[in-house]
Protein backbone atom coordinates (compact mmCIF):
# COMPACT_ATOMS: atom_id res chain seq x y z
CA UNK A 1 0.00 0.00 0.00
CA UNK A 2 1.65 3.06 -1.36
CA UNK A 3 0.70 6.79 0.73
CA UNK A 4 0.60 9.49 -1.69
CA UNK A 5 2.67 12.42 -0.04
CA UNK A 6 1.87 15.79 -0.77
CA UNK A 7 4.11 18.10 -3.11
CA UNK A 8 5.68 20.81 -0.80
CA UNK A 9 3.96 24.09 -0.72
CA UNK A 10 5.57 26.86 -2.54
CA UNK A 11 4.94 30.33 -0.07
CA UNK A 12 5.56 33.17 -2.48
CA UNK A 13 7.89 35.68 -0.46
CA UNK A 14 6.44 39.19 -1.45
CA UNK A 15 9.33 41.55 -3.00
CA UNK A 16 9.32 45.14 -1.85
CA UNK A 17 10.02 47.32 -4.82
CA UNK A 18 12.80 49.56 -4.75
CA UNK A 19 12.50 53.15 -4.84
CA UNK A 20 13.24 54.54 -8.03
CA UNK A 21 16.39 56.57 -8.67
CA UNK A 22 14.68 60.49 -9.12
CA UNK A 23 12.44 58.99 -6.03
CA UNK A 24 16.56 58.28 -3.74
CA UNK A 25 17.60 61.37 -4.95
CA UNK A 26 14.39 63.94 -3.98
CA UNK A 27 14.74 62.09 -0.32
CA UNK A 28 18.29 62.97 0.03
CA UNK A 29 17.95 66.54 -1.31
CA UNK A 30 16.61 68.22 1.42
CA UNK A 31 19.60 68.82 3.48
CA UNK A 32 21.86 69.91 0.58
CA UNK A 33 19.50 72.76 0.07
CA UNK A 34 19.66 73.63 3.00
CA UNK A 35 22.91 74.65 2.71
CA UNK A 36 22.83 75.63 -0.47
CA UNK A 37 22.26 79.55 0.75
CA UNK A 38 25.27 79.65 2.38
CA UNK A 39 27.43 77.70 -0.54
CA UNK A 40 25.68 79.98 -2.60
CA UNK A 41 27.44 83.24 -0.66
CA UNK A 42 30.61 81.11 -0.68
CA UNK A 43 31.17 81.07 -4.02
CA UNK A 44 30.14 84.42 -4.70
CA UNK A 45 31.33 86.23 -2.01
CA UNK A 46 34.97 84.15 -1.96
CA UNK A 47 35.74 81.80 -4.24
CA UNK A 48 34.40 84.20 -7.43
CA UNK A 49 36.46 87.13 -6.28
CA UNK A 50 39.72 84.80 -5.66
CA UNK A 51 39.46 83.66 -9.07
CA UNK A 52 38.85 87.37 -10.42
CA UNK A 53 42.18 88.06 -8.45
CA UNK A 54 44.11 85.39 -10.02
CA UNK A 55 43.29 86.74 -13.34
CA UNK A 56 43.88 90.52 -12.76
CA UNK A 57 47.49 89.41 -11.41
CA UNK A 58 47.88 88.52 -14.86
CA UNK A 59 47.52 91.99 -16.32
CA UNK A 60 48.10 95.96 -16.00
CA UNK A 61 45.37 97.74 -15.11
CA UNK A 62 45.15 101.13 -13.53
CA UNK A 63 41.84 100.91 -12.22
CA UNK A 64 39.92 103.39 -14.82
CA UNK A 65 37.06 101.80 -16.65
CA UNK A 66 37.84 103.42 -19.65
CA UNK A 67 41.45 101.74 -19.76
CA UNK A 68 41.70 98.85 -20.81
CA UNK A 69 42.86 95.72 -19.11
CA UNK A 70 46.94 95.21 -20.66
CA UNK A 71 48.19 91.86 -20.75
CA UNK A 72 51.33 91.42 -18.28
CA UNK A 73 52.66 88.03 -17.94
CA UNK A 74 54.18 87.20 -14.75
CA UNK A 75 56.05 90.87 -15.18
CA UNK A 76 53.62 91.67 -12.13
CA UNK A 77 55.19 88.75 -10.33
CA UNK A 78 58.55 89.20 -11.25
CA UNK A 79 58.56 93.12 -10.27
CA UNK A 80 56.88 92.40 -6.89
CA UNK A 81 59.48 90.05 -6.17
CA UNK A 82 62.46 92.25 -7.18
CA UNK A 83 60.50 95.42 -4.28
CA UNK A 84 62.52 95.59 -1.34
CA UNK A 85 58.91 96.96 0.28
CA UNK A 86 57.98 93.66 0.27
CA UNK A 87 60.43 92.19 2.58
CA UNK A 88 59.91 94.93 4.56
CA UNK A 89 56.42 94.32 4.66
CA UNK A 90 56.93 90.80 5.65
CA UNK A 91 59.27 91.32 8.40
CA UNK A 92 57.04 93.88 10.10
CA UNK A 93 54.02 91.42 10.16
CA UNK A 94 56.25 88.67 11.62
CA UNK A 95 56.63 91.44 14.40
CA UNK A 96 53.26 92.09 14.82
CA UNK A 97 52.22 88.69 15.04
CA UNK A 98 55.12 87.85 17.78
CA UNK A 99 53.54 91.18 19.51
CA UNK A 100 50.19 90.27 19.53
CA UNK A 101 50.65 86.83 20.63
CA UNK A 102 51.16 87.88 24.30
CA UNK A 103 47.64 89.77 24.32
CA UNK A 104 45.65 86.41 22.96
CA UNK A 105 47.72 83.29 24.47
CA UNK A 106 49.79 84.72 27.45
CA UNK A 107 47.44 87.18 29.04
CA UNK A 108 44.03 85.18 28.37
CA UNK A 109 45.35 81.95 29.81
CA UNK A 110 46.06 83.92 32.76
CA UNK A 111 43.46 85.82 33.45
CA UNK A 112 40.86 82.62 32.77
CA UNK A 113 42.93 80.39 34.88
CA UNK A 114 42.73 83.33 37.85
CA UNK A 115 39.35 84.05 37.22
CA UNK A 116 37.88 80.60 35.89
CA UNK A 117 36.09 79.84 39.98
CA UNK A 118 34.33 83.16 39.24
CA UNK A 119 30.55 82.31 39.43
CA UNK A 120 26.95 83.73 39.34
CA UNK A 121 26.21 87.54 38.16
CA UNK A 122 30.01 88.63 38.79
CA UNK A 123 30.96 85.92 36.01
CA UNK A 124 28.41 87.91 33.85
CA UNK A 125 29.59 91.00 34.81
CA UNK A 126 33.35 90.17 34.36
CA UNK A 127 32.68 88.90 31.01
CA UNK A 128 30.94 91.42 29.49
CA UNK A 129 33.63 94.61 31.25
CA UNK A 130 36.62 92.15 29.65
CA UNK A 131 34.66 91.81 26.38
CA UNK A 132 33.50 95.50 26.33
CA UNK A 133 36.63 96.62 24.05
CA UNK A 134 36.09 94.13 21.42
CA UNK A 135 32.94 96.33 20.84
CA UNK A 136 34.46 99.71 20.13
CA UNK A 137 34.57 100.80 16.29
CA UNK A 138 38.46 100.55 15.34
CA UNK A 139 37.78 103.78 14.14
CA UNK A 140 36.60 105.51 17.10
CA UNK A 141 38.90 103.71 19.18
CA UNK A 142 41.60 105.43 16.97
CA UNK A 143 40.20 109.18 17.78
CA UNK A 144 40.41 107.87 21.56
CA UNK A 145 44.05 106.58 21.23
CA UNK A 146 45.20 108.92 19.08
CA UNK A 147 43.86 111.53 22.18
CA UNK A 148 45.65 109.66 25.12
CA UNK A 149 49.18 109.51 22.98
CA UNK A 150 48.86 112.80 21.99
CA UNK A 151 52.54 114.36 22.38
CA UNK A 152 51.14 117.72 24.09
CA UNK A 153 48.65 116.86 26.54
CA UNK A 154 47.65 112.74 26.39
CA UNK A 155 47.47 111.05 28.90
CA UNK A 156 50.26 108.20 28.41
CA UNK A 157 52.75 111.07 28.48
CA UNK A 158 51.85 112.79 31.42
CA UNK A 159 51.31 109.38 33.23
CA UNK A 160 54.50 108.67 31.92
CA UNK A 161 56.20 111.77 32.32
CA UNK A 162 57.17 111.86 28.78
CA UNK A 163 56.67 113.68 26.00
CA UNK A 164 57.11 111.06 23.21
CA UNK A 165 55.27 111.35 19.34
CA UNK A 166 54.42 107.55 19.98
CA UNK A 167 52.03 107.57 16.53
CA UNK A 168 54.70 109.44 14.46
CA UNK A 169 57.78 108.27 15.52
CA UNK A 170 59.55 105.25 13.33
CA UNK A 171 60.95 103.71 17.03
CA UNK A 172 56.69 103.70 18.49
CA UNK A 173 54.71 103.69 15.51
CA UNK A 174 54.59 100.05 15.17
CA UNK A 175 54.49 98.90 19.08
CA UNK A 176 51.72 101.73 19.82
CA UNK A 177 49.50 99.76 16.98
CA UNK A 178 50.18 96.32 18.40
CA UNK A 179 49.64 97.96 21.78
CA UNK A 180 46.14 99.06 20.65
CA UNK A 181 45.48 96.16 18.44
CA UNK A 182 46.08 93.80 21.62
CA UNK A 183 43.54 95.85 23.79
CA UNK A 184 40.65 95.20 21.18
CA UNK A 185 41.66 91.16 21.44
CA UNK A 186 42.36 90.39 24.61
CA UNK A 187 39.09 90.62 25.03
CA UNK A 188 37.41 87.97 23.11
CA UNK A 189 40.51 85.60 23.40
CA UNK A 190 40.21 85.48 27.43
CA UNK A 191 36.38 84.41 26.89
CA UNK A 192 37.72 81.85 24.27
CA UNK A 193 40.12 80.44 26.88
CA UNK A 194 37.17 80.61 29.45
CA UNK A 195 34.93 78.92 27.39
CA UNK A 196 37.75 76.29 26.75
CA UNK A 197 38.52 75.81 30.38
CA UNK A 198 34.74 75.22 31.12
CA UNK A 199 35.18 72.26 28.71
CA UNK A 200 37.63 70.32 30.97
CA UNK A 201 35.96 67.97 33.38
CA UNK A 202 36.95 68.97 37.02
CA UNK A 203 37.04 64.77 37.26
CA UNK A 204 40.72 65.14 36.73
CA UNK A 205 41.21 67.78 38.88
CA UNK A 206 39.76 65.95 41.25
CA UNK A 207 41.69 62.82 41.04
CA UNK A 208 44.87 63.82 40.53
CA UNK A 209 44.59 66.05 44.11
CA UNK A 210 43.40 62.53 45.37
CA UNK A 211 47.30 61.39 44.18
CA UNK A 212 49.01 64.15 46.06
CA UNK A 213 49.27 67.19 42.84
CA UNK A 214 49.48 70.32 43.84
CA UNK A 215 47.46 73.11 41.81
CA UNK A 216 51.09 73.99 40.02
CA UNK A 217 51.21 70.29 38.77
CA UNK A 218 47.20 70.02 38.04
CA UNK A 219 47.25 72.79 35.65
CA UNK A 220 50.90 72.27 34.40
CA UNK A 221 50.27 68.27 33.18
CA UNK A 222 46.60 68.44 33.09
CA UNK A 223 44.81 71.99 32.44
CA UNK A 224 47.04 73.26 30.33
CA UNK A 225 47.44 70.08 27.42
CA UNK A 226 44.09 69.65 27.85
CA UNK A 227 43.47 73.27 26.77
CA UNK A 228 45.88 72.95 23.83
CA UNK A 229 43.21 72.63 21.23
CA UNK A 230 41.93 76.33 22.17
CA UNK A 231 45.64 77.47 22.28
CA UNK A 232 46.50 76.44 18.84
CA UNK A 233 43.13 78.03 17.53
CA UNK A 234 43.97 81.40 18.93
CA UNK A 235 47.03 81.10 17.48
CA UNK A 236 46.34 79.86 13.94
CA UNK A 237 44.10 82.80 13.76
CA UNK A 238 46.66 85.44 15.65
CA UNK A 239 48.95 84.37 12.45
CA UNK A 240 46.51 84.55 9.93
CA UNK A 241 44.49 87.70 10.70
CA UNK A 242 47.18 89.63 12.68
CA UNK A 243 47.68 92.00 9.31
CA UNK A 244 44.28 92.36 8.90
CA UNK A 245 43.62 93.61 12.92
CA UNK A 246 45.68 96.29 12.41
CA UNK A 247 45.00 97.71 8.83
CA UNK A 248 41.80 99.73 10.19
CA UNK A 249 44.47 101.04 13.04
CA UNK A 250 47.14 101.48 10.20
CA UNK A 251 44.72 103.39 7.68
CA UNK A 252 43.41 105.53 10.23
CA UNK A 253 46.40 106.63 12.36
CA UNK A 254 49.18 106.45 10.30
CA UNK A 255 48.93 105.57 6.96
CA UNK A 256 51.75 102.95 6.95
CA UNK A 257 54.31 105.57 8.55
CA UNK A 258 56.16 106.69 9.48
CA UNK A 259 58.81 106.10 6.86
CA UNK A 260 56.54 102.80 5.87
CA UNK A 261 57.45 101.24 9.57
CA UNK A 262 53.79 100.43 9.84
CA UNK A 263 53.24 99.34 6.28
CA UNK A 264 52.30 95.24 6.87
CA UNK A 265 51.68 92.82 4.32
CA UNK A 266 47.98 93.77 3.95
CA UNK A 267 48.58 97.47 3.78
CA UNK A 268 50.61 96.59 0.73
CA UNK A 269 48.66 95.14 -0.87
CA UNK A 270 46.18 98.13 -0.29
CA UNK A 271 48.68 100.92 -0.87
CA UNK A 272 49.60 98.74 -4.38
CA UNK A 273 46.28 99.04 -5.62
CA UNK A 274 44.72 102.48 -4.68
CA UNK A 275 47.43 104.45 -3.68
CA UNK A 276 49.52 103.84 -6.72
CA UNK A 277 46.99 102.87 -8.83
CA UNK A 278 48.48 99.19 -10.10
CA UNK A 279 45.68 96.83 -9.66
CA UNK A 280 48.02 93.84 -11.36
CA UNK A 281 50.94 94.50 -8.84
CA UNK A 282 47.96 94.52 -6.16
CA UNK A 283 46.43 91.40 -7.03
CA UNK A 284 49.80 89.39 -7.54
CA UNK A 285 50.72 90.26 -4.41
CA UNK A 286 47.26 89.18 -2.51
CA UNK A 287 47.74 85.95 -4.59
CA UNK A 288 51.29 85.48 -2.89
CA UNK A 289 50.48 86.41 0.40
CA UNK A 290 47.28 83.88 0.05
CA UNK A 291 49.46 81.14 -1.08
CA UNK A 292 51.92 81.82 2.03
CA UNK A 293 49.72 82.21 4.60
CA UNK A 294 47.44 78.86 3.41
CA UNK A 295 50.67 76.93 3.54
CA UNK A 296 51.32 78.19 6.99
CA UNK A 297 47.68 77.61 8.40
CA UNK A 298 48.11 74.00 6.39
CA UNK A 299 51.87 73.39 9.00
CA UNK A 300 49.41 74.43 11.73
CA UNK A 301 46.47 72.17 11.15
CA UNK A 302 49.39 69.21 10.50
CA UNK A 303 51.36 70.57 13.99
CA UNK A 304 47.83 70.78 15.51
CA UNK A 305 46.63 67.65 15.25
CA UNK A 306 50.02 66.03 16.29
CA UNK A 307 50.04 68.13 19.56
CA UNK A 308 47.04 68.66 20.87
CA UNK A 309 45.38 66.59 23.51
CA UNK A 310 41.57 66.18 23.57
CA UNK A 311 39.29 65.06 26.39
CA UNK A 312 37.52 61.72 25.11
Amino acid sequence: MFVEVPAPVKLAVPTVAKPSVPRRFLRALPPYLYLAPALALLVIWTYRPLVQTAQLSFYSWNLLPTQPMLPAGLDNYRRLLELPELGQSVTRTFFVIGGLLPFTIVVPVLAGLLTSRIRGRARGFYQGLVFAPMLVAPVASAAVWRWLLDPGGGVVNRVLGTDNNWINEIATANPAIVLITGWHLVGFAVLVVSAGLSNISGDYAEAAQLDGASRWQITRWITLPLLSPTLVFLTLMTVLLSAQWTFPLIDTLTQGGPANSTTNVYYLLWDYSFHDYNAGVGAAAGMLFFVGFGLVAAVLVWLSERLTFHDN
